[in-house]
């Protein structure tokens, strides 16, 4: 009885574990993706990187190929903010362009965006998902989201 309890416990805390694929199904990315978005408090993004082949380590692929898709994700994800609406009716972007203050900031947070998921497929390649939150964005630039 009690192996049956604790059975339970251990299943109920993985079905919460987020451990579904959104891009990987069976080592191989899908023939589609569902990106994420700007929805919630949330602005996420999805990048993927290829493994270097000539590479003979498999850590060594799975490395570099998690360091481009952090890269493409970070990439994605300055695009997204860029066309995020600020009070005032301008973006982001044009944010950016008359402050530099809040261009540093906007860039640093990306760089320290939250890495949330990352696949690697059968030949090493990583598709990774990185985060920011909005209220934090909000805090640290000053600026209010619409």
């Amino acid at each position: 009885m009690r192996y049956l309890a604790m059975t339970a416990a251990v299943l109920a805390f993985c079905a919460g574990c987020g451990t579904s694929s959104v891009a990987v199904k069976d080592g191989e990315l899908g023939r589609s993706i569902d990106l994420p978005g700007a929805s919630g408090d949330w602005v996420e993004a999805m990048g993927i990187g290829a493994a270097d082949q000539k590479l003979q380590n498999n850590t060594q692929r799975k490395a570099t190929s998690r360091n481009a898709a952090v890269v493409d994700a970070q990439y994605q994800l300055a695009a997204k903010l860029k066309g995020v609406m600020i009070e005032g009716g301008i973006t982001i972007e044009k944010a950016m362009e008359t402050d530099s203050r809040i261009k540093a900031t906007v860039n640093d947070l990306l760089k320290g965006a939250e890495v949330t998921k990352m696949e690697w497929t059968n030949d090493d390649g990583c598709v990774a998902t990185v985060r920011i939150n909005k209220k934090f964005l909000e805090k640290e630039t000053g600026l209010k989201l619409l």
